[in-house]
């Protein structure tokens, strides 16, 4: 075990605003509103809710108990609660991290590639051979190693000097945009048919088990949970934090930079009549259509385009940082690496890692089927049941710093029957069945 000193955040502003960094990325600037104007709008929204307040703030807040209380990163915190037999869960959310940043770092790399460009030169007038062609060769591995290098610098920093300064400038940049994107779009002449498609009502979706299992996957990958992220953080985190307030905090500014992206996004679609392209991959709707509505919108577009690609390589670069500093904080205590060290090692293998998902999207589709949707739940499933199950007293955990709150109770009760049963059915009905269906599929 490593002798080092622990690392602390320097302020309670800089540690909830990395943890929303690390919830707010990607799947908050597109995958939130794609995913609820595809499984019955309003209705979507009601139940990804739902699955945030029954499952995801209970897990998010058994995370933050689990990490504050052992002080530890995930292996070890696991086995500091329970015992060895517990490390193989920490493991797995070291692997998540791993697995889900090789393939994120190359979309987060198109992200930046895009940014720049359009900075440089606009919007391409035929941005589908122009996806086609930032997606094929050897050029996405180059974006690729490039993003990479900027969360290893960060990470490299530490948690003062890297994550939290980082944190302090590119959070408040970030909701700076997406609002000021939002207003600017609810005054495009389309704005009210853009929003109607988003927030349309479709009741008979929110029976769809494929619907349910859409919402519950999206509040574990939006809240980055089941992969040990908000575990880290809580980690170098005092032992008189508000741990309940300041997981509502975290949920809810990551709900509401979703829920405002959509606002952004669709007015835009249907300012150029283009929501019948919404209805292929997220990733080809969010490279292909939204910069055709850029392009055809001029100088103002190419504004509103720089803007909005540059919150996306925000928020990348946040979530980035979170889940290399899983891996990271997990070879300090538990090899004893030192910081400079574990960042360079694990990040170049995390980057080796994704080079078959820059030369693929069909490798990159497969990579967040397995890691994005199987390994979170099964990770959320197994903390739900370590928590509320075996943990000793974890309400005392949560609890310092925040003995006015009463509902405690309520939580460990959602930890061992509410959480369990309705992750262990999405897993199991739902999620399982499509990834071995992908894995033939891609086999085949």
């Amino acid at each position: 075990m490593s002798a080092q000193p622990r690392e602390q955040w320097a302020s309670r502003l800089g540690f909830v605003l990395a943890a929303v960094g690390s919830a707010v990325g990607l799947g908050n600037m597109w995958r939130f509103s794609y995913l609820t104007a595809e499984n019955g709008g309003a209705a979507f929204l009601l139940l990804y809710l739902a699955m945030t307040a029954l499952v995801g703030l209970p897990v998010l807040l058994a995370e933050f108990a689990v990490g504050r209380g052992a002080g530890k990163s995930p292996v070890a915190a696991l086995e500091h609660f329970g015992g060895r037999a517990w490390r193989p869960l920490g493991m797995l959310f070291v692997a998540s991290g791993l697995l889900i940043l090789a393939y994120y770092s190359v979309i987060a790399g198109w992200t930046v590639r895009y940014a720049l460009e359009a900075i440089l030169w606009g919007f391409s007038a035929d941005a589908a051979a122009h996806f086609g062609h930032v997606t094929t060769g050897f050029l996405p591995v180059v974006w690729h190693l490039f993003f990479m290098a900027l969360t290893i610098g960060v990470v490299s920093g530490g948690i003062k000097g890297g994550i939290e300064r980082a944190s302090l400038v590119l959070m408040p940049l970030l909701f700076v945009i997406v609002a000021g994107l939002a207003v600017y779009a609810a005054t495009l002449p389309g704005a009210s048919a853009g929003y109607a498609y988003y927030l349309q009502v479709d009741w008979d979706e929110i029976l769809s088990p494929h619907v349910l299992a859409d919402a519950a996957g999206q509040a574990f990958f939006s809240l980055s949970l089941g992969m040990g992220a908000m575990l880290t953080y809580a980690s170098y985190l005092s032992g008189r934090d508000n741990l309940p307030n300041q997981s509502v905090w975290v949920a809810g500014t990551d709900f509401a930079v979703a829920f405002v992206a959509g606002l952004v996004v669709f007015p835009l679609i249907f300012v150029l009549g283009l929501q019948e392209e919404v209805g292929g991959s997220t990733v080809g709707a969010l490279f292909i259509t939204l910069p055709s509505v850029f392009a055809a919108m001029g100088g103002a577009g190419t504004v509103v385009g720089i803007l909005f690609f540059v919150a996306l390589v925000v928020g990348a670069l946040t979530s980035a940082i979170s889940l290399l500093e899983v891996a990271v904080a997990s070879a300090m205590d538990t090899v004893g690496w030192q910081r400079r060290s574990a960042a360079l090692v694990l990040g170049a293998t995390i980057t080796v890692l994704g080079v078959p998902a820059a030369l693929s999207l069909d490798v990159l589709g497969l990579m967040d089927q397995i890691a994005g949707n199987v390994f979170l739940l099964a990770g959320g499933l197994g903390l739900s049941l370590f928590v509320g199950w075996r943990m000793d007293d974890p309400v005392a955990e949560a609890q310092a710093g925040a003995e006015g709150v009463r509902w405690f109770f309520l939580w460990r009760g959602l930890l061992r029957f509410v959480v369990p049963i309705v992750v262990a059915a999405i897993l199991f009905g739902v999620t399982i069945p499509d990834t071995i269906a992908a894995v033939r599929a891609f086999g085949g």
